[in-house]
């Protein structure tokens, strides 16, 4: 059955009468008139009692509408889903994330979600603080963290995997480092947070996880400056996968533990996209968080 007519029986049942009905839809009342027995003639059913001066609705109409408003109900709520589909994302997206990250694994990226959604415009915070979402008008943030904690709602953009590696340079004229315990004999770098100042993780083969003590004359607050004191031959760094991935590949650093988990804190961590609400999530927001899985997973 079309479903026009279906609308204008509910309308119909609605306000009580073919008048207001036709009020409401703004058509002649004749109309709506025709609609409805052209509905009860469809269905067989006699879905209003009439009479000259009051209508009402039958036992029988009453349990067909009460079973298809619903279903009409759920048919606008799909075509308005559909539309919003066709529409280009838009606007301005302030996100934030920290410095590391944004430089290795967001700004390398902004090209192509631009070539991709060229309606939407970028305002990137790369800072290591925990900028507060609601009083900075921030749409998406990106935390490291094991898992993140607080009301924000979250989902990981990708798993972090940490790994103790240090210079060519600096291997070649410092003591052999055979096994985590060996690296209390060096020079670490260490990044200035407590986790990771006196003592690092490590996990063979799953097995029962142990710590190996770290000393060192530097400590550094960020980890890009850290990558770069390790690429320059300071000693031993314990650094995110995403950040050294390519020193790795093309040799400028080496991984000295590739048998091992090696963590901080915790050997499951991993980058989180955080927004404030799941039940209007902005097409900006949604498809900036599927952008970002697509290309880091890749």
């Amino acid at each position: 059955m079309d479903t026009d007519l279906l609308k204008t029986v509910a309308l119909v049942a609605q306000h009580g009468s073919f008048a207001a009905a036709a009020r409401v839809s703004g058509v002649d009342p004749s109309s709506v008139s025709r609609a409805v027995a052209n509905a009860e003639a469809v269905l067989g059913l006699r879905l209003f009692q009439r009479t000259t001066r009051s209508l009402t609705i039958t036992e029988e109409g009453e349990i067909y509408l009460r079973r298809v408003a619903p279903l009409l109900e759920e048919l606008d709520a799909a075509r308005e889903a559909a539309t919003k589909a066709l529409r280009k994302p838009s606007g301005t997206l302030k996100m934030t994330a920290s410095v590391a990250f944004a430089h290795e694994c967001i700004v390398p990226h902004l090209r192509a979600f631009h070539e991709r959604y060229p309606e939407i415009s970028v305002e990137l915070l790369p800072t290591d603080a925990n900028l507060d979402i609601a009083a900075n008008g921030i749409d998406l943030a990106v935390r490291l963290a094991a898992s993140p904690t607080g009301d924000l709602i979250s989902t990981r953009l990708l798993r972090t995997r940490y790994v103790v590696c240090a210079s060519p340079d600096y291997l070649k004229t410092h003591s052999p480092i055979h096994a985590p315990e060996d690296l209390a004999a060096h020079d670490c770098l260490r990044f200035a947070l407590p986790e990771f100042r006196t003592r690092w993780r490590f996990r063979l083969d799953g097995g029962e996880p142990f710590e190996a003590p770290v000393a060192g004359r530097t400590i550094i607050a960020n980890a890009l400056s850290l990558r770069r004191a390790a690429l320059e031959g300071l000693g031993p760094v314990l650094l995110a996968d995403w950040l050294v991935a390519r020193d790795l590949a093309e040799g400028r650093l080496v991984e000295l533990f590739p048998d091992y988990d090696c963590a901080a804190t915790e050997f499951d961590t991993g980058a989180w996209a955080l927004y404030p609400s799941r039940s209007f999530l902005p097409r900006k927001v949604r498809v900036m968080i599927d952008f970002l899985r697509e290309r880091l997973g890749a």
